[in-house]
Order: C-alpha cells, then sequence, then structure tokens
C-alpha cells in the first residue's frame, strides 16, 4: 500500500480468499483492504495516538439517513454526552479532495451537527470547524487534543 502523510503506524494484516484484510480497532474484525480503508486506518490511528481520542469514543462506517437516504460516514468522534465532535470523510490517495467532497461532509453534517470537520484522501488533509452562529466553517492547521 501506498506511503500516506500520517505517522507510521503498525496493523495486523492476514489473506483470505485472495484478498488483503486489516484488523480494524474499533469494528474489532478484520476488513477488506480497500486504498480508502487503508486511509479511514491512519486516520483512525491518528485519532487515538495523536490526538489522545479514546477509542471507546469512535465510531467507524455507520449508517446514516440523510433526506431518506441512506449514507455511510467513515469515521465520527462522540463527545461524552454522546454529541458529535468531529466527523471524517475518507478518500483513496488516488481521489483529489474537491468542492464534491466538502459538499458531502457538509451535507452529512446537517445530520451530525459535528463541531469538527476533517477531509482526508491520506496525502492531503483539511480541518475545519464549524461556527453555527455564523454558519460558515473556518480551516484549521490541526485538531485539537481530545481533552477527556
Amino acid at each position: 500500500m501506498q506511503l500516506l502523510q500520517f505517522p507510521k503506524y503498525h496493523f495486523r494484516f492476514k489473506s483470505n480468499e485472495n484478498k488483503r484484510l486489516i484488523f480494524d480497532e474499533i469494528r474489532k474484525k478484520f476488513v477488506v483492504l480497500t486504498p480508502e480503508e487503508w486511509v479511514r486506518q491512519h486516520v483512525v490511528q491518528y485519532l487515538i495516538v495523536e490526538k489522545n481520542y479514546p477509542k471507546s469514543h469512535i465510531n467507524v462506517e455507520k449508517q446514516l439517513l440523510l433526506n431518506g437516504t441512506k449514507k455511510r460516514y467513515d469515521a465520527v468522534v462522540f463527545n461524552t454526552d454522546g454529541t458529535i465532535h468531529l466527523i471524517v470523510e475518507c478518500k483513496a490517495p488516488s481521489i483529489k479532495i474537491t468542492q464534491d467532497t466538502f459538499d458531502q461532509i457538509a451535507r452529512y453534517n446537517l445530520v451530525t451537527d459535528a463541531t469538527y470537520l476533517m477531509v482526508t484522501n491520506g496525502l492531503q488533509h483539511y480541518y475545519c470547524q464549524l461556527d453555527y452562529e455564523e454558519e460558515r466553517y473556518e480551516f484549521m492547521r490541526d485538531l485539537p487534543e481530545c481533552k477527556t
């Protein structure tokens, strides 16, 4: 797999029926290693190791309902009160991050009301903080560390 713009992390791999699998610490199972999954697993490790978010606050690949349509978010981090602190949209490294990517995560955020957004293809990372009073988001250099 391609080297990404994250610190180096150790992952568990295995093969099954000619497919390479990677262990997902959050879902507690091996999943097919696609380029997007490679990015998602790096994001999860980044949130746990670099930003100190508890594993128990992170959720991966869950469904949400948006205007009657089923969608799946890549990752979210919950606050202790159950509200959503961060929503993450991952793309494969070969996918260029465009306005469409930001529009996609903004649509998801209509349901989640997250404080922060992260968009990444593993090579480029974008972080935003939402200002709901001003109805805009501000780009940031990085995500804040977990305070709990």
